[in-house]
């Protein structure tokens, strides 16, 4: 089994921001979710394997909660850990994908690493640019506007299609497809 978490914030005033990224993709997944592990828990096959699906209703600086507890009643590692996260540092509509590696400065992963005590999962970081003006801190809580939709809609089907490439066929494999793709 394979664990994927999307990251973002709970409630409907952050539905549609920028931060909830992880959130839309685990959405685009299909899978049905319940309360678990001080989340939104559920199940799915992808590719014919087991895939637990987890959104995180802590808030983003105590995703590692969630994200341990859902590990230690599945016993999994972190290498079978995916978490799809918002990337300032990437532009809208570009996906990368790694194993393992710092935080950049997002809460959501300081969150894990210091809750589960290994960096080694993998992450699928989702571009949404920086702000030309103005806080980061704003800009991530901000929705995205309509300039955005088309570019939202793709990005979210490609980042959903990663997902399921690293379920079939691994992170290694997986990311060779994904970050070679020339977004920009």
């Amino acid at each position: 089994m394979r664990l994927v978490v999307g990251l973002g914030n709970p409630g409907p005033a952050y539905e549609a921001n920028r931060h909830n990224v992880g959130f839309m993709v685990v959405e685009e997944l299909e899978g049905e979710l319940v309360a678990g592990f001080g989340g939104l828990y559920g199940e799915v096959s992808i590719e014919g394997r087991d895939v637990a699906l987890l959104m995180p209703m802590t808030f983003m600086n105590r995703s590692g909660d969630s994200v341990v507890a859902a590990m230690d009643t599945l016993g999994l590692a972190p290498e079978e850990v995916l978490v799809v996260h918002d990337e300032l540092d990437l532009s809208l509509g570009t996906l990368k994908l790694k194993r393992g590696g710092g935080t950049g400065g997002h809460n959501g992963l300081k969150s894990i690493v210091h809750a589960c005590g290994d960096p080694g999962f993998d992450r699928l970081r989702v571009g949404i640019g920086r702000p030309v003006e103005g806080s980061i801190v704003d800009w991530v809580l901000s929705d995205f506007d309509e300039s955005d939709g088309a570019a939202l809609d793709d990005v979210l089907e490609d980042a959903t299609r990663a997902v399921r490439a690293v379920v079939a066929n691994g992170t290694r494999h997986a990311m060779n497809a994904v970050n070679a793709r020339d977004r920009d």
